[in-house]
């Protein structure tokens, strides 16, 4: 009896005391929001020089540089992606403080352009939903959008094609990327997945589903909307339907998550892009990307993919598109793995000039690195 309770009280030495810990908690917890507040004063500076110095709020290289700093710094046991969630509010937070930026996305609340938007740039960007791509476009280049939110192309159903379309129509620039995988979820106020009588989402989602909706509701109707936030939106109004989305739109709608990442295919990323009215003005870019038209004669893209391997600039994609207005002409999207902006490169572009019927750089910018 005595060696028992002797392991006993061994082993309630060994637990730490709950309100000591608490005390230490209410403490660092105070220490960081002084420390962050003190951040925030200083941002306020940076935005200061910002504006003296007409530049823009938005620098996605150095958002990433100091990301970096960060993750690479830290001891632990904090994990990575959750030091990286933190610091992304932070900076969303300090580039509202320097000057809110209005930021255009596919809407509405609840698209993955919409998630998309808040993984980047953080839930204190001020996000405007707009009903299609043109629209995105023309707020940007006409209307004072300072960004916007594009999904350029996924990595199973390919190039958005209307995007490149755009770009040959409005005068904007790329400045940064954005990797997003896509999941989709089946949610509904049902509570289980044989409640479920009829199914809502957009067309794409419901078919990179199919194989497991067939499995597992067969026979249950689909409905197909413009969007899957519009779906959500309509299914949050009915007991046994149910929406293919994104997970957080259980949340959004207060709706039950029946099953989670049904897609049949699961390694589906989609690349966005972050457009603005001006070029980027940071210096470290790692990635440019181009439009260019060719002359009709024999050999004439041969010329231009021969002048950028001469240079050892590596071309990681490369897609044309019909012409919109010309019969049997096309234009060419090209991302090359070089800073096309700088002065090194002024006569390898002039050299592709003379040799395109028209050049276009859409942007030179920073490639998200895949530890992010």
């Amino acid at each position: 009896m005595r060696e028992r309770t002797m392991a006993d009280n061994e082993k309630n030495n060994d637990v730490p005391d709950l309100g000591n810990l608490r005390v230490q908690i209410d403490s660092l917890d105070k220490q960081i929001v002084d420390l962050l507040n003190k951040r925030a004063e200083v941002s306020l500076g940076v935005g200061r020089w910002k504006a003296a110095n007409d530049e823009p709020i938005y620098k996605p290289f150095r958002e990433q540089e100091v990301m970096n700093k960060i993750a690479d710094s830290s001891p632990g046991p904090l994990p990575d992606k959750h030091l990286r969630t933190i610091y992304r509010e932070i900076m969303s937070s300090s580039r509202h403080l320097q000057r809110p930026e209005r930021v255009v996305f596919l809407g509405p609340e609840g698209t993955f352009s919409y998630f998309a938007a808040i993984e980047h740039m953080g839930s204190a960007a001020a996000l405007t939903p707009k009903n299609n791509f043109e629209e995105i476009f023309r707020a940007v280049a006409e209307e004072g959008a300072e960004l916007g939110v594009i999904p350029l192309e996924n990595s199973i159903e390919g190039t958005v094609g209307q995007v490149v379309d755009l770009f040959m129509k409005y005068k904007v620039y790329i400045q940064a990327e954005v990797f997003s995988r896509i999941s989709h979820s089946l949610i509904s106020n049902a509570e289980r997945i044989e409640d479920v009588e009829v199914i809502y989402s957009h067309p794409q989602p419901l078919g990179q589903c199919r194989e497991w909706l067939n499995k597992n509701l067969p026979g249950v109707p689909t409905i197909p909307m413009e969007s899957s936030a519009e779906a959500a939106e309509v299914v949050a109004g009915k007991k046994a339907a149910a929406v293919v989305g994104h997970a957080k739109l259980a949340d959004m709608h207060g709706m039950n998550l029946l099953a989670d990442s049904i897609e049949d295919l699961p390694d589906n990323w989609t690349r966005f892009v972050i457009i603005g009215s001006a070029p980027s003005k940071e210096e470290k870019r790692d990635k440019t990307s181009i439009l260019f038209t060719l002359p009709n004669r024999p050999g004439a893209l041969a010329r231009v993919l021969t002048t950028l391997a001469h240079q050892g600039i590596n071309m990681t994609k490369l897609e044309s598109r019909p012409f919109r207005g010309e019969k049997w002409k096309y234009v060419f999207f090209a991302d090359l793995e070089f800073d096309f902006s700088g002065n090194k490169y002024e006569d390898v572009l002039d050299d592709i000039r003379h040799q395109c019927h028209t050049l276009r750089v859409l942007g030179a910018y920073p490639t998200q690195e895949e530890r992010q």
